[in-house]
């Protein structure tokens, strides 16, 4: 488990620790160091981050609490020891160590995109930009005991280069992020910078070119300035793109994607999701649709034949701030028309837009697309839950009230994964024997 804070002590000044052990025993036994990382205003890639939204960050430390026992709650604080040898401790936290790979277990996976944050007058938000943020986080909190996971696909907190709006993201997700593992990726509002190395040439992160989320968020990527990789938990495996850097056929992104979704061992853990910032599959949103793809442009043309061939379950977008799901899907034609219970043989993978975590709302073409099987223009998430290795529960929530308005199940079995899919791409045979 990786434990992430700020404060404003250097390692000339105090050392980071994280005192942790078993919620069962009395006294917390383990005590963990912390790196300490920071940055300064020539890190920036521009405006407003490196002039009028520049404020000094202090510094951030991550500690890894290792060799934990899965499915046991921990509780830790996070603190320092100063140079007179005393101590200074936050608050006591408490979490659950995740279940072990392939532990087949009740496991419960909350996805969005787009979140922000938001002050609860509104005397902030310029705006109003991102008006459904704390109805989001207010239903998560409130249903925390039932959450094992959170992923957040891109665009965190519109600080846009005001970096001082970076506190008060943090701060609306700790009760969170403090209890359970919040996984992150990278959108637009977090990387994008011209000239350097994003796909895109627009200025959408204010000059911050991925730096405080790359520092702020640890996630298990072999380089952390291209935010994509693969993550595990229990039942899921999660292959995670970086959707602001070319994931074309040939680049290095490709061939992660590739790799990632491969090396899923279904036996262990059946259910394989893909997750991308912005929507490299389908979407009826409006500017998407006169692109005339419905997608982002050159988005699935290369992805598409991997989730087919490695019978991908689910694919997640964000960036687009409503809630869609299409019909199993490849090459533009539905597989199936079913749209409540999925069982047996693999048909193609369902494509879902859950990119209404909070901020403003986008709007849907008027143009009817046969593929789109659900949409709401509304601020909400997904959740997942694994009952087991066959059953899957598919879940679209409203943020104002925390209530189900779309959802399906999967029912699949071991074998049903290893065959031929409904469109007939079969494992090779032979008639020897």
């Amino acid at each position: 488990m990786t434990v992430t804070w700020t404060s404003g002590y250097n390692i000339d000044e105090a050392i980071p620790v994280v005192k942790w052990g078993p919620e069962e025993q009395e006294e917390m036994a383990f005590l963990s160091p912390a790196g300490t990382l920071t940055f300064s205003r020539n890190s920036m890639c521009g405006s407003p981050a490196r002039t009028v939204g520049w404020r000094d960050p202090g510094f951030v430390h991550t500690s890894f609490l290792k060799d934990l026992w899965p499915n046991t709650k921990y509780r830790y604080k996070v603190g320092h020891r100063l140079l007179n040898g005393s101590y200074v401790w936050g608050p006591v936290y408490v979490f659950q160590a995740s279940p072990y790979p392939g532990q087949d277990s009740l496991q419960r996976v909350i996805i969005f995109g787009d979140l922000g944050k938001a002050e609860r007058d509104g005397s902030n938000e310029y705006s109003n930009y991102q008006p459904g943020s704390l109805n989001t986080t207010d239903r998560l909190v409130e249903d925390l005991d039932n959450i094992d996971i959170v992923l957040h696909i891109g665009d965190l907190s519109y600080a846009n280069g005001y970096l001082s709006e970076w506190d008060q993201f943090t701060s609306q997700i700790e009760p969170i992020a403090s209890r359970v593992p919040y996984m992150v990726a990278s959108g637009n509002h977090e990387r994008d910078w011209p000239n350097t190395g994003s796909f895109y040439k627009n200025m959408d992160s204010g000059g911050e070119c991925g730096v405080l989320a790359e520092t702020m968020f640890y996630v298990p990527a072999k380089d952390r300035a291209k935010f994509w990789y693969a993550t595990d938990y229990g039942m899921f495996h999660f292959c995670i793109a970086d959707s602001e850097h070319d994931w074309r056929e040939g680049t290095d992104q490709y061939k992660f994607i590739e790799e990632c979704l491969a090396t899923a061992d279904r036996q262990k853990q059946p259910w394989l999701i893909f997750i991308a910032h912005r929507v490299l599959g389908y979407s009826s949103d409006s500017w998407y649709a006169e692109e005339g793809s419905f997608e982002e442009p050159m988005g699935r043309e290369s992805l598409q034949k991997l989730w087919q061939r490695y019978k991908v379950d689910l694919a997640f977008y964000g960036h687009v701030h409503s809630y869609e799901r299409t019909c199993p899907i490849y090459e533009n034609n539905c597989v199936s028309s079913e749209r409540s219970s999925y069982s047996g043989t693999y048909n193609a993978t369902i494509h879902v837009v859950a990119g209404g975590g909070g901020s403003h709302l986008s709007d849907f073409t008027t143009l009817q697309t046969s593929w789109s099987f659900f949409k709401d223009y509304d601020f909400g998430f997904v959740k997942l839950t694994a009952f087991n290795h066959s059953t899957l529960l598919f879940e679209y929530k409203k943020s104002r009230d925390g209530k189900v308005y779309d959802q399906f199940w999967i029912h699949r079995d071991y074998r049903d994964i290893l065959g031929c899919d409904t469109i007939g791409s079969c494992p090779s045979t032979t008639l020897a024997s």
